[in-house]
């Protein structure tokens, strides 16, 4: 018996920017258009992976990331139609948007089909092309350097990688998002990935994102620095 072949899936990283002029509408108007946002993300959630990060004091042009995994696009797409639909999302705009799916790695084992983010305190996020140059060398000579890239990343334990492929769905090549608890290691990963040969082929991994992992409603209320009341019955 042939095992079935296990299931790939998109991940969507969505970045939101909200407009000024929503902090200054009444509290009890935001507060609403918070629990529509928040209906929205629970029906997704209940049999998806979803999260979220605020970027408020971490970035300047969006303030929220919601990462968001289904077995399909049109789980994707229905989740982001109803969530336009909420009364915050009429005014937010969507600076960034990074759109990737789980494949096996050609260079390592521990590819994941899924996204398993372990829940650390910090994910940095990056989209990421190679140099045509890159494709261009032997299959063998790209698996000799990457092992030198896979090597030093394993002398960060704390740093935990998750990396999906965008090839012919968005811009870039591959989503990159490094999950940790120390931030001060993951800096001192990517300098020390800098002096890797695999480094030199890099065309572009900007922007970068350093997303702060909370619960939905914190990162609703730190878009305008007032938290949500609790609902009584």
């Amino acid at each position: 018996m042939i095992d079935a072949m296990p299931t790939r899936h998109f991940v969507k990283y969505t970045f939101l920017a909200v407009d000024p002029a929503w902090r200054r509408l009444d509290e009890d108007v935001r507060e609403q258009h918070k629990r529509e946002f928040i209906a929205a993300c629970e029906n997704f959630a209940e049999d998806h992976l979803l999260r979220a990060f605020t970027l408020v004091g971490t970035r300047g042009d969006c303030e929220m990331m919601l990462l968001s995994q289904a077995e399909n696009l049109e789980r994707i797409h229905e989740f982001h139609v109803v969530l336009v639909q909420s009364g915050l999302m009429k005014w937010c705009t969507v600076p960034h948007s990074l759109l990737a799916m789980t494949k096996p790695s050609q260079y390592s084992e521990e590819s994941r089909l899924e996204i398993r983010p372990a829940h650390g305190r910090y994910l940095f996020v990056y989209p990421f092309v190679k140099t045509r140059a890159w494709y261009a060398l032997p299959e063998e000579e790209r698996w000799r350097i990457m092992q030198e890239h896979i090597r030093l990343g394993r002398e960060f334990p704390s740093v935990d990688l998750n990396t999906s492929y965008s090839f012919g769905l968005d811009d870039q090549e591959f989503v990159v998002a490094f999950e940790t608890d120390n931030p001060a290691d993951f800096l001192d990963l990517v300098q020390r990935l800098r002096t890797t040969e695999s480094s030199s082929y890099t065309l572009r991994d900007t922007p970068t994102f350093t997303c702060i992992s909370c619960s939905l409603e914190r990162a609703l209320g730190a878009l305008d620095g007032t938290p949500m009341h609790a609902q009584i019955g």
